[in-house]
């Protein structure tokens, strides 16, 4: 029984002086990776068990071959030990990376969702409060010459389009977010799609003098859904436009490198603010000059346009960002190529 005693308290010494290094490395590093924490542990419990051993081999008093043979096949443990450790160490570092990464990701899924309600409901409010007010003035004949019914009729027009567009919109969203987007893909012409784009946009850009202009030479070709594609472009073209300013320009270009098309759309806004760069395409998000507009700014929307450029663009396949230039943003497409494209 004494001598159990005894190899109990040289293990626990031998295990304590190591536990002790370990609680100070680990301290040490406290400002390092999870990966780094969990290899520090795993070293920790195998040297405690290897100096427990070897404590408990020496005061036994083993001859030299015999300790060798222990310290051994100790060793060979702590290998496997370790590499099992490393392993699923590795694993579960990553599985809690994801984990926050996916809490992170929920909640601000969830903040853009209280902001794209609380947009939505008051941009449809607000035309909704005007076109009640013409209509009543209409029925209770308030207004009864010719031209000012003309104007209410056509302002009544105006608004039903913009709130039939944010309902579009707002489809079309739910439509990428719940992955029931299908795409008819067929071989697309980029210049096709860009001359469709411009003449859309072209009623908005001579509203606000604003120039948009293509880039002369080939365009190319890809296979992609070309109702999809058109609207990518006039979305981007309608953001640049709005928030250039008057005798601005809108400029598009695309091109092929490597085995993706890239289409680039720059304009003269300024510039976007370096903290709202990460947020441009997260739904609902408009941006400070968006909440504040200057006086005859049109700003209506929910933040959608973006967001739905960025949903379609990936279900190509592709992706979109956006940076500043100096004297405005550009913001770049990549699509990827058929293998037919390339030779």
């Amino acid at each position: 029984m004494r001598d159990l005693i005894l190899i109990a308290l040289y293990a626990l010494a031998a295990g304590t002086v190591v536990g002790i290094v370990g609680e100070l490395s680990l301290r040490l590093l406290r400002r390092r990776s999870i990966i780094m924490h969990i290899g520090v542990m795993l070293m920790i419990t195998v040297a405690s068990v290897v100096a427990g051993v070897a404590a408990v081999a020496q005061a036994m008093f083993l001859s030299a071959h015999d300790l060798q043979v222990v310290l051994i096949t100790v060793f060979a443990s702590a290998a496997v030990s370790l590499a099992v450790g490393t392993t699923f160490g590795r694993r579960l570092a990553a599985a809690s990376v994801w984990a926050v990464q996916a809490r992170d990701r929920e909640r601000q899924l969830e903040a853009s969702r209280r902001e794209l309600v609380a947009w939505v409901s008051h941009d449809l409010r607000t035309p909704l409060a005007g076109l009640r007010a013409m209509a009543e003035a209409l029925e209770d004949r308030v207004v009864d010459d010719h031209q000012t019914v003309a104007v209410y009729h056509h302002r009544i027009r105006l608004e039903t389009d913009r709130m039939s567009q944010l309902v579009d919109d707002l489809f079309e969203l739910s439509r990428i977010n719940a992955g029931a987007l299908q795409l008819n893909l067929s071989r697309v012409s980029l210049g096709d799609v860009v001359s469709d784009a411009i003449a859309t946009t072209a009623p908005l850009a001579a509203r606000r003098n604003v120039t948009i202009s293509a880039a002369p030479g080939a365009w190319p070709v890809l296979v992609a859904g070309e109702q999809e594609l058109t609207r990518v472009v006039a979305n981007l073209l309608v953001n640049s436009v709005r928030y250039t300013p008057p005798a601005g320009t809108v400029r598009i270009q695309a091109g092929v490198q490597g085995r993706e098309a890239w289409l680039g759309v720059s304009d003269t806004c300024g510039g976007i603010p370096e903290s709202d760069l990460h947020r441009v395409f997260d739904v609902a998000f408009r941006g400070e000059r968006a909440r504040t507009p200057k006086a005859g700014e049109d700003t209506f929307g929910g933040g959608l346009g973006l967001a739905i450029v960025r949903g379609l663009v990936e279900a190509h396949g592709g992706r979109v960002r956006v940076d500043n230039t100096g004297v405005g943003c550009r913001f770049e497409v990549r699509l990827p190529l058929d293998s037919r494209d390339l030779k």
